[in-house]
């Protein structure tokens, strides 16, 4: 029997970069495909609902509308920036519950919402709104279609969360 000497070296070569590293990825994904249409149709809401706003009509569903979309516009952005910055958010958040209680009050909220906007438009369609109406009833179904998205998301959450 011959014996052999073996010498093992290892080299560990650390680098740092300030450069912010930009998680495309996270977008060829659901979650983040329905998140970035999330934001993209609740801005055509908020544009839609907020340029013809008029604000002696305090309490109605136009405000309602208003406020929800306005509320999950910046929710929403802000997770998809969160997930978009950093990957190891965009791997541990789908984990948690956070975002399945998030899309799912976004969801029933929304409903809510667009339903209450949608037949509020439908009701007043000749007086109250006159000349507002289609840009009113474009946000509604805007508002469902969001709804629609959410419930998606909601779905996708549920089960990045219980690991199936």
């Amino acid at each position: 029997m011959m014996s052999h000497n073996i010498t093992v070296t290892r080299t560990t070569t650390t680098t740092t970069t300030s450069a912010i590293l930009i998680n495309t990825g996270y977008l060829k994904t659901w979650p983040g495909l329905f998140k970035l249409f999330e934001m993209v149709l609740g801005a055509i809401a908020v544009g839609l609902v907020g340029y013809y706003y008029k604000g002696h009509y305090h309490g109605t569903p136009q405000t309602f509308f208003l406020l929800i979309a306005v509320t999950f516009l910046i929710g929403t952005f802000l997770i998809l920036l969160s997930c978009l910055i950093s990957i190891a958010t965009a791997s541990v958040i789908s984990k948690t519950i956070y975002e399945v209680v998030y899309h799912g009050f976004a969801f029933i909220l929304y409903l809510a919402a667009s339903l209450t906007f949608f037949i509020e438009v439908n009701h007043y369609s000749n007086s109250r709104y006159d000349n507002l109406y289609e840009s009113f009833f474009a946000a509604a179904i805007i508002g469902f279609a969001i709804t629609g998205l959410y419930l998606l998301s909601t779905i996708y959450a549920m089960r990045n969360y219980r690991g199936l």
